[in-house]
C-alpha cells in the first residue's frame, strides 16, 4: 500500500480549496478527477469544509482527499470523520500532529525554517509542507534548507502556479506542490466548472511537457 508521501509524489498537484458552498465540491471534484487530478485539499477556511470533505468523499470514493489550514484538534478529529485521508497544517503545532498521531491519520505540517523543521523531525514527521512558498524565499530557500536536511520531503505552497511549479518539482526532495490556480475562488463562485476542467488539463500537460 502506498504512503500518503508516496501518493501525494504520483499527483504532483495538489489543488488547494477553499470552498464557502459544501454542494460545490461536486461538480468540481468532478472537473479535477475527469481531468487527471483526483485529489483535493479542502481547507478549514470556511464552515463548509466539513460538509465538502463528506460530500466529496461519498461522490468520490477513490480520491485523494486532505484537510487544509487545520489550526486545532477538534479540527482533526472532524475531518477524520468526514473522511479526510490526511491533514495540512499552514505551521508546526505540536498539538495538531499529537492530535493526527492520536487519530493515526497522517500531518503534513507547515514548516520556512530550520527550527520548525527540527522540531518536526523531533516528532517522527518527514514529509513537510512549505509555506508560505515564494514569500519565504521559494526555491533558493529550499535548496538552502534541503542541503542539511537530505532526508525531508516538501511540498510547497504559496505562490505557486504554471510559471514557476516546474521549477520547484524539479528540485529533488520536493514531491509535490499545492495549487489553487485551477480551483480558483472566483471559478467557484461562479460555477465555471468548464474552465476549472480546462485549468485542470492544461496543468496536467505541463507536468508532462
Amino acid at each position: 500500500m502506498l504512503s500518503i508521501t508516496e501518493k501525494l509524489q504520483a499527483l504532483k498537484i495538489i489543488p488547494v480549496i477553499a470552498i464557502d458552498r459544501a454542494e460545490d465540491i461536486l461538480p468540481l471534484g468532478a472537473a479535477l478527477a475527469g481531468n487527471g487530478l483526483p485529489v483535493a485539499e479542502i481547507t478549514f477556511r470556511s464552515t463548509a469544509a466539513v460538509e465538502a470533505i463528506q460530500l466529496l468523499r461519498s461522490a468520490q470514493p477513490d480520491m485523494l482527499i486532505g484537510a487544509g489550514t487545520v489550526l486545532t484538534r477538534e479540527q482533526v478529529f472532524a475531518a477524520k470523520a468526514a473522511g479526510a485521508s490526511f491533514i495540512v497544517s499552514p505551521g508546526f503545532n505540536p498539538d495538531t500532529v499529537q492530535a493526527c498521531q492520536e487519530a493515526n491519520i497522517p500531518i503534513i505540517p507547515g514548516v520556512n525554517n530550520p527550527t520548525a523543521i527540527e522540531a518536526a523531525l523531533a516528532m517522527g514527521l518527514t514529509t513537510l509542507k512549505f509555506f508560505p512558498a515564494e514569500a519565504s524565499g521559494g526555491v533558493a530557500m529550499i535548496k538552502a534548507l534541503l542541503a542539511p536536511y537530505n532526508q525531508i520531503k516538501l511540498m510547497p505552497t504559496g505562490g505557486i502556479g504554471p510559471k514557476n511549479i516546474k521549477e520547484y518539482l524539479s528540485i529533488p526532495g520536493v514531491i509535490a506542490c499545492g495549487g489553487s490556480w485551477m480551483v480558483d475562488k472566483a471559478l467557484i463562485k461562479n460555477k465555471d466548472w468548464k474552465e476549472v476542467a480546462s485549468l485542470t488539463r492544461s496543468a496536467m500537460e505541463l507536468l508532462e511537457g
